[in-house]
């Protein structure tokens, strides 16, 4: 028997699902409290028992995702990695992760340069939070001892744009793997050089 708590989760992931459903058509600030209801089978003042609004739910959302995107990190830093190393563990675990979690990556893609302010917002500061949690992984690394605090972020920042950027593309050539294989291959490319210039970086004193 299903007990009222249980059913009231099930009915809050519903609306996630369905508002991930309903935005992938525009963005998720076309998307209406009623559309939403309506998918779910619910009415509309049941909505008010989970969200506030759509932007609340919008935000739980962006929650979710990037969720998904620490459990990327997770994985990338297993087993302590050199720098040298981190751009084929990286562009592989995130093509994995894109395939995977295709609705978030794509919630993230859509909804950052579209979606409602609030919902843009947090997305910014999201992918902010990520970039220092990547620059302290970074100066936990071998050799990165001569570098700033500054620069680690500029170099955290260099990689998660272009882990965004790879993320998007891969999403905009789905199921067309040869435009795929190539985006993969120009990701690594772009890493390495990243790389290979921040391997003989010294920050000024």
């Amino acid at each position: 028997m299903t007990t009222r708590v249980e059913q009231k989760e099930r009915t809050r992931r519903a609306i996630l699902d369905a508002a991930l459903e309903l935005s992938a058509e525009s963005t998720l600030a076309a998307v209406s409290l009623r559309q939403v209801a309506k998918q779910v089978g619910i009415v509309p003042t049941a909505f008010y028992r989970h969200f506030d609004s759509v932007e609340a739910l919008g935000l739980a959302l962006v929650d979710e995702s990037f969720a998904s995107l620490r459990t990327m990190m997770r994985d990338i830093r297993q087993g302590d990695p050199a720098l040298a190393d981190i751009v084929d563990r990286s562009v592989t675990i995130l093509v994995d992760h894109v395939h995977d979690q295709r609705a978030h990556f794509a919630f993230i893609a859509r909804e950052r340069g579209a979606g409602p302010p609030e919902v843009r917002a947090a997305i910014r500061h999201q992918i902010e939070l990520f970039e220092r949690e990547l620059a302290t992984d970074l100066a936990r690394l071998p050799g990165t001892d001569v570098w700033s605090p500054e620069d680690l972020r500029v170099l955290a920042n260099l990689i998660v744009t272009a882990m965004v950027a790879t993320a998007e593309a891969i999403l905009a050539a789905e199921r067309r793997p040869d435009v795929e294989k190539e985006t993969v291959e120009r990701a690594r490319t772009q890493l390495r050089m990243v790389l290979v210039g921040a391997l003989n970086w010294r920050s000024q004193p």
